[in-house]
């Protein structure tokens, strides 16, 4: 028997620029390709296979910097990601028909925009009593009602099987309005301040914040909360899913894996050999 193996190899597309995408348009490629020359990079900017045009840094991209964070580059909804949980359950365990779930996710998790709890939940005044949110956030009791709760646009949940007819939560979703206030602040702190030194960016939403200051640090700290607040977010959906399916099947429903991540992030690292 005879194996035959293929590592995907990224493309040089431009100076500084690795790409894994087996598609790319070119507003894509010149996007990644004007962020690649900013003096602050640390290394190449890399596309994922989901890259696509964005509003200053390009959507799935991983770019480094130096000393140096882009608001805009982690984007409007901090935190943002992806969650799911295996159950020990397959297809044949469900119903014929998810209506009954359908109706005990409206009444469990408010989705859509300015959709939120009436009141915040114990979980959710538990978690900020250990999470207080930074001086910046204007509505903190508005993010406590929107801890557990979906938004809008291309956020969802559902119900998703895999090859093997296993049952799986799926969600996605991140930080709520609390991040979205909270990027938009910092996104405009930076372009102010990039303007008042009279730097000249190809495209102003590029601009950054350099560590050492004030600014940085705020940014930083708000940051934090909000991934913080996002993973929160997204584990207290996925339990009370879990918790729908019970109801509906009228028994207890084991939990097999699950995983819980962010796809609009940054992060402090240390690289050997810098």
């Amino acid at each position: 028997m005879t194996f035959r193996y293929r590592r995907w190899m990224p493309e040089e597309i431009a100076p500084n620029v690795l790409s894994w995408a087996s598609e790319l348009d070119e507003l894509t490629r010149a996007q990644a390709a004007e962020t690649a020359k900013l003096p602050i990079l640390a290394g190449h900017l890399a596309l994922m296979p989901d890259a696509h045009l964005g509003k200053g840094a390009t959507i799935g991209s991983v770019i480094p910097t130096e000393s140096a964070v882009i608001p805009s580059a982690v984007g409007v909804d901090i935190g943002c990601g992806m969650a799911a949980r295996r159950l020990d359950l397959t297809q044949d365990g469900l119903p014929d028909g998810l209506e009954a779930w359908v109706t005990q996710m409206e009444a469990t998790v408010p989705a859509g925009l300015g959709r939120w709890h009436g009141g915040a939940s114990d979980e959710a005044l538990g978690w900020f009593a250990a999470n207080p949110p930074p001086p910046t956030l204007d509505d903190p009791g508005r993010a406590t009602a929107q801890l557990g709760t979906l938004g809008s646009g291309n956020h969802f949940i559902e119900l998703a099987t895999d090859e093997d007819s296993r049952i799986w939560i799926l969600l996605h979703s991140g930080s709520r309005g609390g991040g979205n206030k909270l990027a938009g602040l910092h996104t405009k702190t930076a372009r102010r301040l990039h303007e008042g030194l009279g730097t000249r960016l190809q495209d102003p939403e590029l601009a950054w914040l350099q560590e050492g200051t004030k600014e940085f640090d705020a940014y930083i700290r708000d940051l934090r909360w909000s991934q913080a607040f996002a993973r929160e977010n997204r584990r207290l959906m996925l339990a009370a899913t879990h918790r729908a399916v019970e109801t509906v099947l009228g028994r207890e429903v084991a939990t097999a894996d699950e995983v819980n991540c962010h796809h609009n992030f940054t992060e402090r690292e240390e690289h050997a050999g810098r």
